[in-house]
């Protein structure tokens, strides 16, 4: 796999009929539209094979999708739908797929429905969360630990984060 963290999620899509008989025949495909799009250039590609009647594929090669790993039978259908994903979420959307073992469905109703928003850290959403809801003193405020109250709701499994950059962390309700 080729990893280009600033490109389009893209895919190299190779006729099987060619590669079976010691040719290298394919073409890079954007994978960031629609399916039937995607299919299109598939069959293009397969036109235009050395090897006659064309008509299998597989995906030998991607770029884009951010860590995401696609298998080479992949359906253009959750291709084009991850692409799509990352595309617009960049590295969050790929973490929540790794999150769900590439749960398309889990990855965007988890982003819709249990997005907190990012913090520095898990500790400082803690510390907003708490301090919004509950007055607490400033004589108190420096014995409160908010790494311990981060561990504690993430080793209880009420959330989850994921770290996209230094201080990028976005944090999640588990369902």
């Amino acid at each position: 796999m080729t990893s280009a963290a600033d490109s389009n999620p893209r895919i190299y899509v190779a006729c099987l009929a060619a590669y079976n008989s010691g040719y290298l025949h394919g073409a890079w495909i954007d994978a960031d539209q629609d399916a039937d799009e995607i299919r299109d250039e598939i069959a293009a590609m397969l036109a235009r094979s050395p090897i006659e009647d064309a008509e299998e594929y597989a995906i030998h090669d991607y770029e884009g999708f951010e860590g995401v790993s696609l298998h080479e039978y992949a359906g253009i259908d959750t291709v084009a739908r991850m692409a799509a994903f990352i595309a617009e979420h960049g590295e969050l959307g790929a973490g929540l797929l790794e999150q769900f073992g590439g749960d398309m469905d889990q990855a965007e109703s988890t982003l819709q429905d249990c997005y907190h928003g990012q913090f520095a850290s898990l500790a400082d959403y803690m510390e907003e969360l708490t301090t919004e809801s509950v007055t607490i003193t400033e004589a108190l405020r420096h014995y409160i630990d908010w790494d311990a109250m981060a561990r504690d709701a993430e080793m209880g499994g009420d959330l989850f984060t994921i770290e996209t950059a230094h201080e990028a962390v976005h944090v999640f309700s588990s369902r």
